[in-house]
């Protein structure tokens, strides 16, 4: 039989003070324990409660066609969070939760945030229990996160993962999970151990496995915090912000601007060890005839199996002239520099992938 604990018998020629302190000392110890016990959930208690609140939603067009798939999950009475790319340009939709058959349709939008790709709807009729938010701030590299979702439409999708990086893109923050993320699990929750909702999926980098992202929950609290009267999907028509990656992050590749001419730095020989930094240069190249300014690059490597082990995001604020290029430095860890190259040589042997996330025209 398990033991969850083992207490020793307190000897009687003890006296009654250090007795008392023994006692004090061995219901500390026991009282610390509490926390973990109390509020870490198993895996099926998230899933069976994550189910209740998350929803498929289906957006359609003027016509009444399909026009996307997506999720997202209730926030308080009456109110689903997701992606903003999963209901932009559709004229009408419905949410259907997890393992029910009713429809409910979608009222409108009560809060947007464009360069987060982020929306908050109203769902008529609907009654369902919203998903605690936690604070996406505390969330640690390592950390056990679970995704669900409904990928290509398969109801009450259940994935786990890790919390593998967080990504600084410009003034904002990724989290990159493990957990795997398809077509139609954007706009699901990421949750942690406790069933909290830390971030909201919303990308994966197409080709590769692993490389998976979602908006931290703090943003999407900001978000419901200037939630208003809805306004009609066929009316609100939200349009993208200026500056947005986000919802493009897996697969945009912008024509005219192209990333080349990648080099590690040399490594550093400290007596016979060679000593890898990580430190690279590439080329950005605008082939354009405006000039541009703001540019986002996601890198990603790739080792000799051909399989992605690492992205880094590059921000490039300074202007571009037409037909020009401009050098730009990145850092990843450095033994990724080491499984990308061979012989102490600055040119990687592996694949090293330039993906131009967004970039802004110079009036």
């Amino acid at each position: 039989m398990a033991k969850c604990f083992e207490f020793t018998v307190i000897p009687n020629i003890l006296t009654p003070k250090i007795r008392k302190a023994f006692v004090l000392v061995l219901s500390t110890i026991f009282l610390a324990t509490l926390p973990s016990i109390i509020f870490a959930q198993t895996a099926q208690e998230i899933a069976r409660k994550a189910f209740s609140s998350t929803v498929l939603l289906v957006m359609e067009d003027t016509n009444g066609q399909p026009l996307s798939l997506g999720s997202g999950f209730f926030v308080r009475d009456g109110e689903v969070a997701s992606n903003l790319h999963v209901v932009e340009g559709a004229a009408r939709g419905y949410a259907k939760i997890i393992d029910q058959k009713t429809k409910y349709d979608i009222e409108g939008i009560t809060a947007v945030d464009p360069e987060r790709d982020l929306v908050v709807l109203k769902i008529s009729d609907a009654r369902a229990g919203a998903v605690a938010l936690g604070n996406s701030e505390s969330v640690q590299v390592g950390e056990t996160v679970y995704a669900v979702g409904n990928p290509q439409g398969l109801e009450g999708t259940f994935s786990q993962g890790i919390i593998s990086s967080i990504r600084e893109v410009g003034t904002d923050k990724l989290l990159q999970i493990t957990a795997p993320i398809s077509p139609g699990s954007s706009g699901g929750p990421v949750l942690n151990t406790k069933g909290e909702v830390i971030g909201v999926s919303v990308a994966t980098f197409r080709g590769g496995q692993n490389l998976n992202f979602a908006i931290p929950s703090n943003y999407l609290k900001t978000l419901l915090g200037k939630a208003g009267s809805p306004r009609p999907l066929a009316q609100a028509k939200p349009a993208k912000a200026q500056r947005s990656i986000l919802s493009d992050l897996g697969g945009r590749s912008s024509e005219g601007v192209i990333g080349t001419q990648f080099i590690w730095n040399k490594q550093i020989l400290l007596g016979m060890v060679a000593y890898y930094h990580g430190e690279y240069t590439f080329s950005l190249k605008n082939q354009l005839r405006e000039s541009i300014k703001n540019i986002y690059c996601l890198v990603v490597f790739y080792d000799q199996s051909d399989s992605p082990i690492d992205v880094d995001v590059i921000e490039y604020k300074s202007p571009i002239p037409a037909g020009l290029a401009r050098r730009v430095s990145g850092k990843v860890d450095g033994s990724v520099q080491r499984l990308t190259t061979r012989d102490g040589s600055v040119t990687p042997s592996t694949k090293v992938e330039f993906r131009i996330l967004d970039f802004q025209l110079l009036e």
